[in-house]
């Protein structure tokens, strides 16, 4: 039997999840309806939909509209990927109008949200699922293997690198996310899925978190320390960003275009701001060490300028080590093809025994973004889930402790004190 979806926010990520329902998951999933908070985004969804994918077009509703799609459509399930200090709005309203939740990663961006959604599943009895495509990567799920098996025996310390470039990672400063108010910053928007990894590597939980960190590349004035004199405050009609290697040209681009600067004269957003522009008030250089249940530590770097893009790992166990490095195809959300997301240039997973030859470990990579995990993460949420012995499926609780570590980590960047996870939220569990 068919479920029936609407999805809540149109912008970079919403794709990713509609096209799968219209065109790989025709048979279980109905999607009737869009909601956004802007009317030209909405219909060029609806213009993607019919020329892209050969499908009518669907109903659409602004975002004050919201309980009245429920109303209207009567979905099953509503999905969530608007900006991410409104996803406790949609997800709260959701559960208490009688539907599950199917929300785009991080949950929410602070505890108080994070409480207010945990409180109304309790208050519901609906469901929440968090999209963590990370988990089902090949390569990922082949680090929990190892680890659950015993290869190095018990894991007490991990150092974890993760390398943002100056495409990607730029890409973050000149967006809504560069207000923390809107994504909490990459501790908590884009660390959420390295805290999550963690945890499903280490099937433990964390217990206290401290980080320090700051805006050390981006900014108007770490520019000016640089020498840097001249500046626009967005790419767009600006001689200055003609060449500017941190600049992107929404013009050259049909679908930035279409989605964000076309969009631009209902509510002003302006996808193009300079990363060298006053008002950014997240972090670029991060580091943080964490604790967790199993007595395990972690180091962890967050760097988003740096030349390549992806991570280097390192377990240390009881028997030996586990050492991993890599590469990923770097991208700009919505500036390209969504295949290219997450695709891998370089992986080396390696095992070094304590007493033992170090040998590599061969991953299969399959199709689909994140080595062929997508595909499989898609049809957990929309298919038929087969069984998974690595239960890579999110819940809300999931979701909630991998963004209380970046909850916690910016809370420490304010006082320069560790926190306490369980501090911080009920978790009910």
């Amino acid at each position: 039997m068919k479920k029936k979806y609407v999805l809540v926010g149109t912008g970079g990520r919403a794709e990713f999840f509609y096209r799968a329902m219209v065109r790989d998951f025709q048979e279980t999933c109905d999607l009737i309806a869009f909601c956004d908070s802007n009317q030209t985004r909405l219909n060029y969804a609806n213009k993607l939909l019919q020329e892209k994918y050969g499908v009518e077009p669907i109903r659409t509703f602004l975002a004050s509209q919201f309980d009245e799609m429920i109303d209207t459509v009567k979905p099953d399930i509503v999905i969530v990927t608007s900006i991410d200090r409104t996803h406790h709005l949609y997800i709260i309203r959701a559960l208490e109008l009688g539907c599950d939740v199917i929300t785009e990663k991080p949950m929410t961006v602070d505890a108080e949200k994070t409480q207010a959604i945990i409180d109304a599943i309790e208050r519901t009895g609906r469901e929440v699922r968090v999209t963590f495509n990370y988990r089902y990567a090949p390569h990922n799920t082949k680090i929990r293997e190892l680890i659950r098996d015993g290869v190095i025996g018990d894991v007490n310390s991990v150092h974890f690198e993760w390398a943002l470039d100056t495409q990607h990672g730029a890409d973050y400063f000149r967006r809504w996310h560069r207000d923390k108010r809107n994504s909490g910053g990459l501790l908590v928007h884009k660390s959420t899925h390295h805290f999550d990894l963690v945890n499903f590597w280490l099937d433990s939980i964390p217990e206290t978190v401290y980080a320090t960190g700051g805006l050390r590349f981006y900014g108007k004035e770490n520019a000016e320390r640089r020498g840097v004199t001249q500046f626009y405050q967005r790419a767009h009609g600006s001689e200055l960003a003609k060449g500017d290697p941190f600049a992107i040209d929404l013009e050259a681009n049909e679908h930035l275009k279409s989605m964000y600067l076309d969009a631009e004269k209902e509510d002003g957003y302006q996808r193009d701001q300079s990363v060298f522009g006053d008002g950014i008030s997240i972090e670029d250089t991060l580091g943080v060490v964490v604790t967790y249940k199993n007595k395990a530590i972690l180091t962890y770097s967050l760097n988003a300028y740096l030349p390549w893009e992806g991570f280097q790992i390192a377990f240390n166990g009881t028997k030996g080590r586990i050492e991993v490095q890599v590469r990923e195809q770097s991208y700009i959300n919505s500036g390209g093809k969504k295949e290219e997301e997450g695709k891998l240039k370089e992986k080396v997973l390696r095992v070094l025994p304590m007493f033992g030859e170090p040998y590599e470990v061969e991953v299969e990579e399959k199709e689909g973004g994140h080595g062929g995990g997508d595909p499989v993460l898609l049809n957990d949420l929309f298919g038929v889930p087969e069984e998974d012995e690595f239960d890579r499926a999110a819940s809300h609780i999931d979701g909630a402790i991998s963004i209380l570590t970046g909850i916690a980590g910016n809370l420490s960047l304010q006082t320069g004190q560790a926190v306490k996870v369980s501090d911080l939220v009920d978790l009910k569990k």
